[in-house]
């Protein structure tokens, strides 16, 4: 991890109208500059690590983050792909509960917790906007429940596509071809599947031209159809 204290350039940030910075104005941008590191990970380093004191919350700006919990057996559990605009570490306890690390080359702004609550506290605004995207984290903690409830691997491998295809547009990364740099084990973590079953259903899609295989992604050859199979 590379860090540099000082200006986080958050007037050029291309996902500031996508993150919490969204609610604020100019004078409070420059004032959350002010206590930010701008820091660069590079893929597979930590941001932070489960059961790591909580000492830092980070707005990733540029990559893509995994973020995932060590079960009592040693097995790992992938609860979400963290995109620019997401903000992370915003849970209220003392430890981080999950560990987040780098997938692709990924840029965001450090804020000291403490010094970051003081600031927050000071404005209801940005409050507000956190507590949206608590919600909505909270939303996409019940779609992962959902998910992993009585469905198809096949159903699990499109709703994951499907909706990975509308956050990567809501930051405008709109295109026919999904990026998936993330590896197959990291998709059989997050959809409670085997590596092996992961990869078939990838096969299957491609044999049935729902999708066309590509290097670091998958081109969406019907979307219809890949919609059709993610609702069951």
């Amino acid at each position: 991890m590379a860090c540099q204290h000082g200006r986080a350039a958050c007037a050029d940030c291309k996902v500031r109208l996508l993150s919490v910075c969204a609610a604020l104005n100019e004078q409070e941008l420059a004032e959350i500059e002010s206590l930010s590191q701008s820091c660069c990970f590079a893929p597979r380093s930590a941001l932070f690590s489960q059961e790591q004191p909580a000492d830092a919350v980070f707005n990733v700006t540029e990559g893509m983050v995994r973020l995932y919990k060590l079960l009592p057996d040693g097995r790992r559990q992938i609860v979400g792909f963290a995109l620019p605009g997401d903000f992370l570490g915003l849970a209220l306890l003392d430890r981080y509960g999950v560990s987040a690390e780098a997938v692709t080359e990924t840029r965001a702004c450090r804020f000291p917790r403490k010094t970051f609550a003081e600031y927050v506290d000071e404005k209801p605004h940005l409050l507000r906007r956190l507590h949206e995207f608590a919600g909505h984290e909270l939303s996409l903690a019940q779609d992962q429940m959902v998910l992993l409830g009585r469905r198809s691997a096949e159903e699990r491998i499109a709703a994951f596509l499907v909706g990975l295809r509308e956050r990567l547009a809501r930051i405008g990364q709109s295109s026919v071809t999904l990026s998936l740099p993330m590896s197959r084990q990291d998709i059989a973590d997050f959809l409670g599947l085997t590596i092996e079953t992961v990869s078939r259903t990838f096969t299957k899609l491609a044999k049935d031209k729902v999708l066309l295989v590509v290097p670091d992604g998958a081109r969406i050859m019907n979307p219809e159809r890949l919609e059709a199979i993610a609702r069951g």
